[in-house]
C-alpha cells in the first residue's frame, strides 16, 4: 500500500516516423500534475508530423521504503518521471500504451531489464518536485552502511572427513 499517491496524466506524442516498418513512434513527453481521470485519449496539442494526447491518467504513488531512490533523483539536474509503457493489445490501440509511472530510478530499471515494457523519463514538474521532497524530507532515513565480514572458506565443499 503506497504511504502518499497523486494522480497524473500521461502525455503521449505520436510522430511521424521515417523508418519503413513504422508509420508512427510513440513517447511520453510529460505529466499533468492532478490530472483527472479520462475514458479515452484526448488530443491536446497537434504540429506537423505530430500529435499529443493525454493518454492515461495514472496513480504515481511513493513509498516509504524508496526514500533513497527518490531522494537520488531528486539530487539530478533534471529530475524524472519514469513512464512504464506496454505494447498495446487491440487493433489500433498506440504501440506502446502507459501502465505505470514512478519517481524511482530502481524500479524505473527493473522494468526496463525485464524486455517486456518500455521505460522513458520525463521531466519532473516542479510541483511534483516539491512533493516528492516533502515526502523525502518526511520519510528518508539514512542507513548506516554496514559491511559484510569475510567468512571463512570452506575447503572440504561442504563434504565430511571419511569415517575410519
Amino acid at each position: 500500500m503506497a504511504d502518499g499517491f497523486i494522480s497524473i496524466g500521461i502525455v503521449i506524442e505520436r510522430r511521424e516516423s521515417d523508418n519503413p516498418w513504422l508509420d508512427y513512434t510513440w513517447t511520453p513527453v510529460s505529466v499533468l500534475p492532478g490530472a483527472k481521470p479520462i475514458d479515452a485519449w484526448l488530443k491536446i496539442d497537434e504540429g506537423e508530423g505530430w500529435e499529443r494526447y493525454h493518454a492515461r491518467t495514472l496513480a504515481l504513488e511513493l513509498f516509504k521504503g524508496e526514500t533513497e531512490g527518490y531522494r537520488y533523483n531528486l539530487s539530478q539536474e533534471t529530475p524524472l518521471v519514469y513512464v512504464v509503457m506496454q505494447a498495446g493489445d487491440e487493433l489500433g490501440d498506440a504501440e506502446y500504451e502507459p501502465c505505470h509511472a514512478t519517481l524511482c530510478p530502481y524500479e524505473a530499471m527493473g522494468y526496463a531489464e525485464s524486455g517486456d515494457e518500455m521505460v522513458e523519463g520525463v521531466p519532473m514538474p516542479a510541483a511534483l518536485i516539491t512533493w516528492a521532497q516533502g515526502f523525502v524530507d518526511m520519510y528518508h532515513v539514512d542507513e548506516p552502511f554496514k559491511k559484510r565480514k569475510n567468512k571463512k572458506f570452506d575447503h572440504s565443499g561442504g563434504r565430511r572427513a571419511p569415517r575410519t
